[in-house]
């Protein structure tokens, strides 16, 4: 099915968002039908201190906690500032958009329709998964990371 185009939008947050936060969104979202993939974007949490006076030692960020999304223990890795949502059909928007103003209270967002993930393979996808790759990993995939996405099962 990667010759058909599925719609896509991103929600923006004025801030980055507390794991609480994050939550409540992701089950929200993950509640509406249609949702084909969700991907949350922002700074890497690193679990030791990269750098300085405390180098090697483990983070104390109060961001790197474990939620629960649709069941599915999920671990917090990044600062969550942008989700990404590819769509079954563009008619799910003004569902998105009701679970984001429950959610987003304090502050502004913005949801925005467009193309936002590849859905063709790119090289760094044929690399990290081959010539066979699922294609709900297509455009997705961080080189770098060595512990791979987390899969939650939505209610399709």
């Amino acid at each position: 099915m990667s010759e058909a185009e599925f719609p896509q939008c991103r929600i923006v947050t004025e801030r980055l968002l507390k794991p609480e936060t994050v939550e409540k969104i992701l089950n929200k979202l993950v509640a509406i039908e249609g949702i084909r993939r969700i991907v949350i974007n922002g700074p890497s949490i690193p679990q030791l201190v990269p750098y300085g006076p405390a180098r090697g030692l483990p983070n104390p960020h109060s961001g790197r906690v474990r939620i629960v999304v649709g069941g599915t223990d999920v671990d917090l890795r990044v600062q969550v500032g942008t989700i990404l949502l590819e769509l079954e059909t563009r008619d799910i928007v003004p569902r998105i958009d009701e679970a984001c103003r429950e959610v987003f209270v304090n502050f502004t967002y913005g949801l925005k329709e467009g193309k936002f993930m590849r859905s063709t393979p790119t090289q760094t996808d044929y690399a990290k998964y081959g010539p066979g790759a699922d294609e709900m990993m297509i455009g997705i995939v961080d080189p770098k990371n060595k512990t791979g996405p987390t899969l939650i099962q939505g209610t399709k």
